[in-house]
């Protein structure tokens, strides 16, 4: 099957899970499922802007009382000469027609006294003593009305919208406790070999576990959720065991098993077995993709899907990117083919939703497959790191994504494949 077909069938594998209502704390990089409204006006009531005083008509104010941010408000209405005190984020008395700040704010004379200083701060005086103020002020200067930032009922955000750290306190201000987002797909990784080793130096004959380290990552870049990673050794019998028990055959078709190595077709590899023996739907049997062709996926009996990835690291990283990235990009409700990579400079660009680049430096072409390459972007296009042997992630790690080189490519602008942040 060629990269695209097999990309694109993956993407089409999986139904979009029903949404879920969530604690603001647990939509953190989810998707929005449905629009997110004022639930409230933002601000709440007429507030002051500023410390000092609210007042009605022209000076000089006598002050008549004060207000404190989440105190209680003034309880009657200003009339023309009186001002209130009052503390940035209190509600305005009725009446007020702008705020004093204290900066402004002279000691103004009263009736019969003809003296006049500054005012420099608070002057809430006990007792009957009165107090007086002037300044220049300007009509509706220093008060924020009510709705004045979002009204009521205002559509913010849409649906498809990344819930992000600014969003949760977006949606907290305008009086939401929760949430409707996509799910996130379940993964269970399942890491086969005998010969793979998860600490320490390998010994000789041994290797140490490129692969289960790096998909929690990828998972979550691609808006899923790891919940376990098992180790299996060499057979059919406990990988048979792993995926013929739940949540595989639950039948609510919302769990993928990522089963690393086993997925080609040597002595050592049995997952076409099992998942004949359990009546597993074959939907990718190999790839036409240099590296990671022995890549594969199924569809269990009970729903669940399995991702098979080639045992060599960075032909794992190619394979999980052609097929586990979009059954979880597509589940969360995001677009599988979009790269989320920023166009930069006029080598690159975007053609339905998918960026492309010309590649600035040689690369090998495959007569027969597509290859991908690792890149990293420039203003001239895309350059080849190198390093990109398919049993190790070097290219990888130095990439910011990869270049889709098609067999017999000639120079053509080709896609990227952006990689998750650091590679």
């Amino acid at each position: 099957m060629s990269w695209a077909a097999a990309r694109a069938l993956a993407a089409r594998s999986v139904g979009r899970l029903e949404p879920a209502r969530v604690p603001l704390q647990e939509a953190l990089g989810r998707r929005l499922a449905a629009p997110v409204t004022a639930l409230v006006p933002v601000p709440g009531v007429d507030v002051a802007a500023m410390d000092g005083y609210a007042v009605a008509g022209p000076g000089p104010w006598l002050v008549v009382g004060g207000v404190l941010a989440g105190g209680a408000p003034y309880g009657g209405v200003l009339r023309a000469g009186e001002a209130v005190e009052i503390a940035t984020g209190a509600p305005a008395p009725a009446g007020a027609e702008a705020v004093l700040p204290y900066e402004h704010a002279i000691a103004a004379p009263s009736p019969g006294r003809p003296d006049a200083r500054a005012v420099p701060g608070p002057q809430r005086r006990p007792g009957t003593d009165p107090l007086w103020v002037g300044g220049a002020v300007e009509a509706g200067r220093h008060i924020r009305r009510r709705g004045e930032d979002v009204a009521e009922g205002a559509v913010v955000l849409g649906a498809g919208s990344t819930v992000t750290p600014a969003v949760l306190g977006l949606a907290a201000s305008l009086g939401h406790d929760t949430l409707r987002v996509r799910p996130r797909i379940r993964v269970t990784v399942l890491v086969t070999g005998d010969e793979v080793v998860h600490e320490g130096l390998p010994a000789p004959g041994r290797v140490r576990d490129a692969i289960g380290p790096f998909l929690p990552g990828l998972v979550e870049w691609a808006g899923g959720r790891v919940v376990g990673t098992t180790r299996l050794p060499d057979g059919p019998g406990a990988l048979r065991e792993a995926l013929a028990g739940p949540p595989f055959t639950t039948g609510k078709g919302g769990d993928v098993a990522v089963v690393c190595g086993a997925s080609s077709k040597g002595p050592a590899d049995h997952l076409r077995g099992v998942l004949a023996e359990l009546g597993a739907e074959l939907l990718v049997d190999g790839v036409a993709v240099r590296p990671g062709h022995p890549q594969m996926l199924a569809r269990l009996p009970g729903g669940g899907l399995v991702v098979g990835l080639p045992g060599n690291p960075f032909a794992a990283l190619a394979a999980a990117l052609t097929l586990l990235a979009p059954i979880v990009r597509e589940a969360a409700g995001a677009s599988a083919g979009a790269s989320a990579g920023t166009s930069i400079g006029t080598s690159i660009g975007t053609s339905i939703g998918r960026e492309t680049s010309a590649l600035a430096g040689p690369v090998r072409v495959h007569p027969r497959d597509t290859r991908l390459v690792p890149v990293r972007r420039s203003g001239r296009g895309a350059v080849p790191v190198g390093h990109d042997r398919p049993g190790s992630l070097w290219g990888a790690a130095l990439a910011d994504a990869l270049a889709v080189v098609p067999a017999g490519w000639s120079g053509e602008q080709v896609e990227l494949i952006e990689l998750p942040p650091g590679g």
